[in-house]
């Protein structure tokens, strides 16, 4: 595996947590957004980029001048992974939206696939593409006994690539 690092955007800890248990997985150093600097995406070859979802489907707050970051990086070359973390029953309209803004943040980059949505319960989301999250999708509120398994199985279908 090329260098990797994990960047995550976490405001109550289940999406920072979710972050180590990836980061652990698979050998990869772990670190908040706010800590993300244009060195950092130059010295990593593959970016594993998780934030959670807030309000109407936005990014966490830390992503904000995250993003900007990201947007003023070189990114050719590299691989990104994403992850967002949602509530599916109380904010169904707008489940892991945010990922959808770190998607478009990081347009240039090498972007591996999502998940299938059809895996999933909620009524909309701006981070389906042709039937697919652009990134891992959890639930860890309403779903946690899904969150291990699909984890692994998005590890297992990324790591070839990384």
């Amino acid at each position: 595996m090329k260098k990797t690092i994990v960047v995550y955007g976490s405001s109550t800890g289940v999406c920072e947590a979710i972050a180590n248990t990836i980061g652990e997985k698979l050998g990869a150093e772990v670190i908040e957004v706010a800590k993300m600097t244009e060195d950092t995406i130059a010295a990593n070859d593959n970016l594993i980029l998780g934030t959670s979802t807030w309000g109407a489907g936005e990014l966490q707050d830390d992503w904000y001048d995250g993003v900007k970051i990201l947007k003023s990086s070189d990114l050719s070359g590299k691989t990104v992974a994403l992850f967002g973390c949602g509530d599916s029953e109380s904010y169904c309209d707008t489940f892991c939206g945010g990922m959808k803004e770190l998607y478009d943040a990081v347009e240039g980059a090498n972007i591996l696939p999502g998940v299938p949505a059809s895996d999933y319960t909620y009524d909309d989301s701006e981070a389906v593409i042709n039937g697919n999250f652009v990134g891992l999708a959890l639930d860890d509120v309403n779903e946690d006994d899904k969150t291990e398994s699909r984890i692994d199985a998005w590890i297992e279908s990324i790591k070839p690539y990384l």
